[in-house]
């Protein structure tokens, strides 16, 4: 299992997004560098398309992007969203890229939860809020959502 390093992560917030708000809209965008073991996590209104037509990240498709979304009841829940295999370039068959994803989404979520503390610290409810991760891809065994727990679980 990976470790998350608070020291590599570099976090941008964009548009109109603040560290604190607002919660609707609020999408993640998180590369990483093969070389440095960095990971860039940029907070917009939108996925950043600058850090996704990297050549690294469209060759390897290991990018995780997530979201606030607006459940029953005004519930928030947060989803995270995986490409396994499919549409588009994809280094590696399904089952080894599922295996992959699995093994970093502890480091991911404690990257998530830390890049955007304020936002946890200014609504503490969030920490309660179910994640839910999404891996997409043509292979039927793969292509599943799980629920991953909450943002509390992964406070560094």
């Amino acid at each position: 299992m990976a470790v998350f390093n608070p020291n590599k992560l570099h976090v941008k917030f964009e548009g109109d997004i603040s560290p604190t708000a607002p919660l609707s809209g609020r999408r993640y965008t998180l590369t990483h560098s093969d070389q440095t073991g960095d990971l860039f996590l940029t907070v917009g209104t939108g996925f950043d398309q600058e850090a996704l037509k990297d050549f690294q990240t469209r060759l390897m498709r290991d990018e995780v992007l997530a979201e606030w979304r607006e459940e029953d009841e005004g519930q928030l829940s947060l989803h995270l969203l995986c490409h396994v295999s499919g549409w588009g370039l994809n280094f590696g068959p399904a089952g080894w890229r599922y295996r992959i994803f699995r093994s970093h989404l502890s480091q991911v979520l404690q990257a998530l939860r830390y890049g955007d503390r304020a936002l946890y610290d200014a609504h503490k409810t969030l920490d309660q809020a179910p994640i839910l991760i999404h891996f997409n891809s043509h292979r039927v065994r793969y292509r599943k959502v799980e629920n991953w727990g909450e943002p509390a679980d992964y406070i560094v």
